[in-house]
């Protein structure tokens, strides 16, 4: 079977999936391309549940032609296919007849949203969209194996979309959308190149503060890093969150707490447990690091999904940059 033109333009460009975990997206539409099926599936994922990304609004308000004309890209692409458009609650109020009426005659339908941040995992959205109970399912088999209804399923960020509908008319220029926020003059959803470091985006968009300062990237479960850390481009879900030295450490860590407590799907112990251990510790004042570290190893090699496996990271990069480097 021939490569179409358009995985392979994927391909030359080094497109990733911009829904944080940067997987090659020419891959994964070539493994629903070729996939042995009488039916398949393409999800455009616009869930947006971390609380710092705007993007997808961003985009939805800005952009929604070329949203609509990655995914027919897709359509056209992959033979015998149906597409969902996979909305934020408040998105699909705002958007959805907008949606609909670019969509026009294409085999496209907009889902709404239900659940909290991690309706927005990729297999926990395949079920809601079935109708099921919102919980993560175990992988393998992957989406693109058996997704929707166990047939092949492309499922892409909606910044993917948008980017594939610029592949295709070759006007993509190596850049991505960036959200930035916190303490900073000008916070917002800004299109700057992709081998930009955090230094320079911060520098370009006016936002370095003139104060000493850390930040968080990557979203709600991202790293802490320090000023000194910014020389490098920004991975992931593309967000930056600038924090004062001023701010309270512990209260940072108490919001995370929190999200994450009300998050999580409660499916698995360690997770379930894990997070309402750390939540509780913080709450009373009291947190025992050594307790902690051995919360965050149970959570990284136990949990069923990537949500209690994340968990850990920017508590333990918080305190050994920040907490303990205080004391």
């Amino acid at each position: 079977m021939s490569i179409p033109l358009i995985i392979q333009k994927l391909k030359a460009v080094g497109l990733k999936g911009r829904g944080g975990a940067e997987f090659p997206t020419w891959q994964k539409w070539l493994w629903v391309k070729q996939a042995r099926a009488k039916k398949k599936f393409i999800v455009c994922n616009a869930a947006e549940g971390d609380p710092y990304s705007k993007k997808d609004g961003y985009l939805l308000n800005h952009f929604p032609e070329e949203v609509i004309k990655g995914i027919e890209i897709a359509l056209r692409t992959i033979d015998n296919s149906q597409a969902f458009i996979y909305l934020r609650q408040d998105y699909y109020q705002k958007f959805r007849n907008k949606l609909i009426k670019l969509a026009k005659n294409l085999p496209i339908k907009i889902v709404k949203k239900r659940g909290g941040y991690l309706s927005g995992e990729e297999t926990t959205l395949l079920n809601v969209i079935e109708g099921k109970e919102a919980q993560p399912r175990l992988r393998p088999p992957y989406p693109a194996q058996a997704g929707l209804w166990e047939c092949p399923t492309l499922i892409n960020n909606l910044e993917t979309f948008y980017f594939v509908a610029k592949i295709y008319e070759n006007k993509y220029k190596q850049t991505r959308f960036y959200t930035l926020s916190g303490k900073i003059k000008n916070p917002g959803v800004y299109q700057l190149p992709l081998n930009w470091t955090i230094q320079k985006i911060l520098e370009q968009t006016n936002n370095l503060p003139k104060t000493d300062f850390f930040l968080q990237v990557g979203g709600i479960m991202g790293e802490i890093i320090l000023s000194s850390e910014t020389n490098k481009p920004l991975k992931g879900l593309g967000v930056i969150v600038v924090h004062s030295f001023q701010e309270n450490p512990i209260k940072l860590m108490r919001g995370w707490a929190d999200f994450f407590n009300h998050e999580n799907c409660d499916r698995c112990t360690p997770c379930r447990e894990g997070v309402f251990r750390i939540e509780e510790m913080i709450k009373k004042g009291k947190i025992n690091f050594k307790e902690l570290e051995d919360i965050f190893f149970v959570l990284k090699q136990t949990s069923l999904c990537p949500f209690g496996r994340m968990v850990p990271l920017p508590f333990e990069s918080l305190i050994k940059k920040i907490i303990l480097r205080k004391k």
